[in-house]
């Protein structure tokens, strides 16, 4: 019942993900059923509330969650080789769903096995879950780019700012890089924007494998994207920067019987050294970025430093 309210409910996709999320269901749900009823010959027997009965109905719903996880986690990974196995499965978040949904589905089914109207008072719970994922949902599709499963804009402002405050407070070094996919608009024009589409995803994908669980990454628009290195200096995030553009430069999309390439150029700046905030980080970052395309794409640049200005002879602060 809880599947199917989810299945009304969710936002919109595309029809193949529905069907496909039908049948692992279908499939978990029909492999449960078969080992509950082969260890449980009578499932009347739940309304006596003896322990073996209720514990085969709980091994059965953990059973179906494991099922139901595992196929859905082999498909994505398919569909996306590049994408790391932790991305697919369990998080911490995704466990505590799963052992709310298989307790209620435990409740529901011996409340529904000790009398039938019961089930009208489990129906409001369910609703409630519902909803809140739902509200969860609702709450993500703000925060992410809809395109690439990124931050947008906005939201990863908002925490590189964050870290950027925090950083100033503890004098920890930080790291902002701004990466440009080159010569986008030829990949659009020549394939499509279904394909442009699909290197996005892809270089996404790469971004997340490569960085750390605690930098922030977001899509800054267009082919646009922004890291934050927290904790990292000037040769580290340099060395990222450089394996970010080595890795994505190996990457290869399919498209139908050809494969498309494409490189990154990157713009590398440090806190403290290249600005004091993240407007200063930005604009130096991309004066870094503008100058790796100058000089040919397919390469990190750092803005140069400039020194401080020196003090007029006759200025009444010169010591």
């Amino acid at each position: 019942m809880l599947q199917v309210l989810l299945q009304v409910r969710v936002r919109a996709t595309v029809l193949y993900r529905r069907v496909f999320s039908s049948a692992a269901i279908g499939l978990a749900g029909c492999t449960a059923s078969i080992v509950f009823h082969w260890l449980v010959d009578d499932p009347w027997v739940l309304s006596q509330g003896s322990g073996p009965p209720i514990l085969s109905a709980v091994l059965a719903a953990v059973l179906f969650s494991l099922l139901n996880i595992a196929l859905i986690a082999i498909a994505a990974h398919t569909a996306n080789p590049d994408s790391a196995w932790r991305e697919v499965l369990w998080d911490r978040e995704s466990v505590l769903l799963d052992v709310v949904e298989l307790c209620l589905g435990v409740i529901v089914s011996i409340g529904c096995g000790l009398n039938l109207g019961l089930l009208v008072l489990a129906l409001p719970p369910v609703v409630l879950l519902q909803r809140s994922l739902l509200h969860a949902q609702l709450q993500a599709a703000a925060r992410t780019d809809a395109k690439t499963g990124l931050l947008n804009a906005a939201a990863w402002q908002r925490e590189a700012d964050t870290e950027i405050v925090r950083a100033r407070r503890t004098g920890d070094t930080l790291a902002l890089l701004i990466i440009d996919i080159d010569h986008f608009k030829r990949v659009n024009d020549a394939h499509g924007h279904l394909v442009g589409d699909q290197v996005l995803v892809g270089v996404a994908s790469m971004l997340r494998s490569q960085l750390r669980d605690y930098d922030v990454v977001g899509r800054f628009g267009g082919e646009e994207f922004v890291v934050l290195l927290p904790g990292a200096d000037i040769d580290e995030a340099r060395r990222v920067a450089e394996r970010l553009r080595v890795r994505i430069g190996h990457m290869a999309i399919p498209v139908d019987d050809t494969l498309v390439r494409v490189t990154i150029s990157a713009g590398v700046a440090l806190l403290s050294v290249h600005g004091d905030d993240l407007i200063d980080l930005l604009t130096a970052a991309d004066l870094a970025l503008y100058r790796a395309k100058e000089l040919g794409r397919d390469r990190v640049c750092i803005p140069a430093v400039q020194p401080p200005p020196r003090p007029l002879p006759n200025d009444p602060s010169t010591p």
